[in-house]
């Protein structure tokens, strides 16, 4: 019996977040900045999250340390009621350093920590994978490994490739694999379209979307002649920090999906989503409800779906 709209596989550390007066930093012995927060942050955690707020049943499946880190997710996932469970990993906690100038541009120092042979028991995942309708799983090696039973209990599955140059064969391995793939634009060098396309031809994706920021984002369905567009939405509040928008716009995209609704408006949904998530301080702190959601798009009218994106 399916009692999850969603399962999230991997993907919650913590994220410092310094503010900086520019990037790339100048050359200094010293710069002094405002304080320095910790957020419970990463692309799990936004998703899982930012579904809980769109009113999707969700469940979130991950390794944590038993560190002062792992102690901050736990304190953070009982107020907010997310249903979570993890297994200890001995290496500790997921972590983030992430700087993020006034006009909320950032660069992420990452710090993955986990072994690359970490892999989660299927005895522990399965059970939440027999109730879930679908899967969405992060680019963690372990993860890689759960598409096999994603595919054998017939359910849909998405991931998102984040910074992807197009060319990474351990990005690859995912894109191939997933039915829904959300890529950035990036690190592509302007191959975002030929990905994208190469991913529909040697995948099993029925769609990929490709977010820009500021340009906005791309769709591609499987037979379609070319990509859709839709353009980046001003948010209602001033932008004050880009972490956690791509994740943002990704779970109200695929709140989208998940009702059966056409790509344009998925993606009007995201940019809506995305746009909300950049006038909020810090990683993952506030995310738009379905309520607020559906009130955003209604002020939107009845915008026409955005046309097919330029090639070039």
């Amino acid at each position: 019996m399916q009692t999850l709209d969603l399962l999230v596989l991997g993907g919650v550390g913590i994220d410092t977040i310094v503010r900086v007066p520019a990037l790339p930093l100048p050359l200094a012995d010293s710069i002094h900045v405002p304080a320095v927060r910790d957020y419970v942050a990463h692309t799990g955690n936004g998703y899982a999250l930012a579904a809980q707020a769109l009113g999707l049943r969700t469940r979130f499946l991950d390794f944590l340390g038993d560190d002062e880190q792992g102690r901050l997710v736990l304190e953070r996932y009982r107020r907010r009621g997310l249903d979570f469970d993890y297994i200890v990993e001995p290496s500790g906690t997921r972590r983030s350093v992430n700087l993020v100038d006034p006009a909320g541009r950032r660069l992420s120092l990452y710090d993955g920590r986990h072994p690359d042979a970490l892999r989660m028991p299927r005895d522990f995942y399965l059970p939440s994978m027999r109730a879930a309708r679908h899967v969405h799983l992060s680019i963690m090696a372990w993860a890689r490994d759960c598409f096999a039973d994603v595919q054998a209990l017939g359910l849909s599955s998405s991931t998102d490739l984040h910074d992807w140059d197009g060319r990474n064969d351990y990005h690859r391995a995912f894109a191939q694999q997933a039915d829904l793939v959300f890529v950035s634009i990036v690190a592509m060098g302007g191959r975002h379209f030929e990905v994208m396309r190469e991913i529909l031809e040697q995948g099993r994706a029925r769609l990929v979307v490709a977010t820009g920021g500021e340009q906005g984002s791309w769709w591609l369905a499987r037979g379609d002649a070319m990509p859709g567009h839709q353009p980046a939405l001003a948010p209602e509040r001033p932008v004050v920090d880009s972490n956690g928008a791509g994740d943002s716009f990704a779970a109200a995209f695929l709140y989208g999906w998940l009702q059966g609704l056409p790509p344009a408006e998925c993606a009007r949904l995201g940019a809506l989503a995305g746009a909300y998530a950049c006038s909020c301080h810090g990683t993952h702190e506030d995310f738009v409800t379905r309520e607020q959601l559906l009130r955003l798009r209604a002020a939107l009218g009845d915008a026409p779906a955005a046309g097919p994106a330029a090639q070039g």
